[in-house]
Formats: structure tokens, C-alpha cells, sequence
């Protein structure tokens, strides 16, 4: 017999992607940027063992140019035609709260753009950089949180509390995308432009 009170889900969010969406969303050349991510794994300059780099630019609206690693992928992403900086937590699952992993994945994505963006091989060839206010976060777990619409009412005060750190108590909008079919997906918008390092610092 039901009591007529609504049960609080719980969802532990794992397996975070976090796409950091690029200023210049025109098509862009990315031929520069396979020997900068091949450079990475020489110098397993990340956190995650880097593994190889997979081409996808023949894909239209693809993933564009991938760094494989062994916990977590790196990424020029252009799905849906929206470039930016992704990274995918794949492999290992991470300790902690949720909010601990949320920074985890943001922190990996805005170190790998601020590499990017610092890169000199690439001023010239890819001017990619950070629009400074939009950010996409996936999580990529459908049976831990399936795109539902209480699994988002559930989540939306840990997304909103995440907000809060990473833009620093600033203005934001917080939209889901309510398409069952596609993984559980939050945007993030600024009110304002932030810099990479900022983000950074409010994230320490």
C-alpha cells in the first residue's frame, strides 16, 4: 500500500563528459592538432595514461579528433555542430560525492583547453579557444541516470550547486535536454564571459 509520499531518488553520477563550447563555431582545419595530441601522449603530460589519437573529421558533425586514454578520453568535439573541448570519463570509477566528480571532469576539460589555447603550434592553424560561457556536461551512464524527467528533478540541485562553485555565486542559466533517446545532458550558460584560469580558481 502506497503512503501517498513521494519517494527521494538518489543518483550517483559517474562516467561525466564536460564539453567546454568554443568561441569560433565556424568549420575549422583540424589537421594541426593530431601531432599536439600524439606530442601529448610522448609526454603523458595528463593525469589518465594516454593511449592514441582517433581521426573522425570525414564525420559530419562527428567527435572530430580524439586522444585516447585508458580512464578518460580528450577531444576537439564538433557533435551536433557545436566544436569545443570535451573530455570523457570512461573507465574508472571515480570516489567521492557527485560534486567531487563534477569538478573532476570540468577541471580535466579546462586544463586540456588552456593547453590548447597556450599551444604555439596552433595560434596560427587552430584558433580555438573557449567562448568563456557555455558548458555542456553528459553523463554517460544510462543505467546509473537515464534521461528521465525525475532523474533530472533529482539532479538539477547538484547541477545547480556545481553552477554556483564553477561561476563563482555569478548569474547562469541551467537547461536539460529532455530527449530520452540521448544520454542526460545539462547546459550551463554564464551570464558573462569567464576566462579559463578564473574557472580554474573558483574550482581549487
Amino acid at each position: 500500500m502506497r503512503s501517498g509520499i513521494q519517494e527521494e531518488v538518489s543518483v550517483e553520477l559517474q562516467h561525466i563528459n564536460v564539453k567546454l563550447l568554443g568561441r569560433n563555431q565556424e568549420s575549422v582545419d583540424l589537421d594541426a592538432l593530431i601531432p599536439v595530441f600524439h606530442n601529448w601522449i610522448q609526454g603523458q603530460i595528463c593525469e589518465e595514461l594516454l593511449l592514441d589519437v582517433a581521426d573522425y573529421r570525414h564525420v559530419q558533425g562527428g567527435p572530430g579528433v580524439i586522444l585516447i586514454g585508458h580512464e578518460a578520453d580528450y577531444s576537439v568535439d564538433n557533435t551536433d555542430t557545436r566544436l569545443g573541448v570535451r573530455y570523457n570519463r570512461k573507465a574508472v570509477v571515480l570516489n567521492g560525492g557527485n560534486q567531487d566528480r563534477l569538478a573532476q571532469a570540468t577541471r580535466a576539460a579546462l586544463k586540456a583547453c588552456q593547453r590548447l589555447q597556450e599551444d604555439s603550434k596552433l595560434n596560427d592553424k587552430l584558433k580555438l579557444s573557449f567562448n568563456g560561457q557555455e558548458i555542456e556536461i553528459f553523463v554517460n551512464d544510462r543505467a546509473l541516470a537515464p534521461n528521465r524527467e525525475d532523474i533530472r528533478e533529482a539532479v538539477k540541485p547538484e547541477f545547480q550547486a556545481f553552477a554556483e562553485r564553477l561561476f563563482g555565486g555569478g548569474e547562469y542559466s541551467l537547461s536539460f535536454d529532455g530527449d530520452p533517446r540521448r544520454l542526460l545532458t545539462v547546459s550551463l550558460k554564464a551570464s558573462r564571459a569567464f576566462a579559463v584560469e578564473e574557472l580554474l580558481q573558483n574550482l581549487s
